[in-house]
């Protein structure tokens, strides 16, 4: 008797174990390279509400003004090419119906360019590239890629500091399941401005160089656990001018209690959220896991038939087989 291998079973022998070395090559390294930030993104996000605001014309605090926040990021491409990390130039501007549409954004309530710089994978602040403010923490825009259900240090661009944001459950935004997180901030001195004395209660000063505070009511932010995506955002600014060593407001410049993202900004984050998040499971989860099985499978059954083989007789009796010698 005699084996011979089956071209069959080679074929499934050798394919079932290419898909076990894809397998982990697809979670351990593919996966990693796939879960980056990019370096193309230009997104625009609309905050709504309604507050006081300081009126510049009555010169006193008007209560019940519709606010709208826009804020919106956008990729240097050339700059990230250059330096190997995310690069993304950010503007945010406050307004009240009074300035909106604005012609020039300078002319909003309050407007601020800033830039981000981070690394692509960890989604840690990284300080070149003209990065402006100095920016700490965790995350900012964005949360890291794979959150965790804990505290993470997240930037507040209008106080210049980091805020806890506590993990606090889950949250549903338009059907969609992320992880909540909250947070405060306390009243902190955030500059200074010139404005007439009377404003901060000094009559008798034509102008004071006024202190300038910040603080927030609460800041609530719903996020994609695989992909670190805000996909709801609320938060609730106040702004207040203090007299010189004063340890009480003289004026309030900004206050609401709530303004957050609109219907159309949260529909926007979460198709982005499911698109990206359902990337990264195919490559983390449903290709390796996939490759894993399949690979197992057929490498069993191309070991089964490798080990069986084929069976051939030897036919004595074969052409050309001299007969056995006669014997007398």
């Amino acid at each position: 008797m005699r084996r011979n291998a089956s071209p069959l079973s080679l074929i499934l022998l050798g394919l079932g174990t290419f898909l076990l070395v894809l397998a982990p090559m697809l979670a351990w390294y593919v996966t990693p390279r796939a879960a980056v930030n990019p370096v193309d993104i230009d997104t625009t996000a609309v905050y709504t509400g309604t507050g006081s605001v300081f009126d510049t014309e009555k010169i006193e605090t008007v209560p019940d003004q519709r606010i709208t926040v826009t804020q919106r990021v956008r990729g240097n491409v050339a700059d990230s090419e250059h330096s190997g990390n995310a690069v993304w130039d950010v503007t945010t501007s406050v307004d009240t119906d009074k300035s909106l549409p604005a012609a020039d954004p300078h002319d909003a309530l309050d407007f601020t360019p800033h830039r981000w710089v981070m690394d692509r994978r960890t989604t840690r602040p990284v300080h070149c590239c003209d990065e402006s403010p100095y920016i700490e923490g965790e995350a900012y825009l964005k949360f890291p890629f794979d959150v965790r259900k804990r505290s993470y240090q997240w930037w507040d661009n209008s106080g210049g500091t980091t805020v806890t944001m506590r993990y606090d459950g889950t949250q549903k935004v338009q059907g969609y399941t992320g992880y909540r997180f909250t947070g405060t901030v306390a009243p902190v001195k955030v500059g200074s401005r010139l404005v007439p004395g009377s404003i901060v209660d000094q009559p008798e000063r034509s102008q004071v160089l006024a202190e300038e505070w910040y603080s927030n009511h609460g800041v609530t932010l719903v996020v994609d656990q695989r992909t670190g995506r805000v996909v709801h955002a609320q938060t609730g600014p106040r702004r207040t001018l203090r007299a010189p060593g004063a340890d009480e407001d003289a004026v309030v410049l900004l206050d609401s209690r709530k303004i957050a993202f609109t219907t159309e900004t949260q529909k926007e984050a979460v198709r982005q959220a499911k698109q990206d998040s359902g990337m990264l499971r195919l490559v983390s989860e449903t290709l390796p896991i996939g490759a894993a099985g399949a690979g197992f499978l057929l490498a069993l059954v191309g070991g089964v038939l490798l080990v069986r083989g084929r069976k051939h007789p030897i036919d004595n009796d074969a052409p050309g087989t001299p007969p056995p010698p006669l014997t007398m």
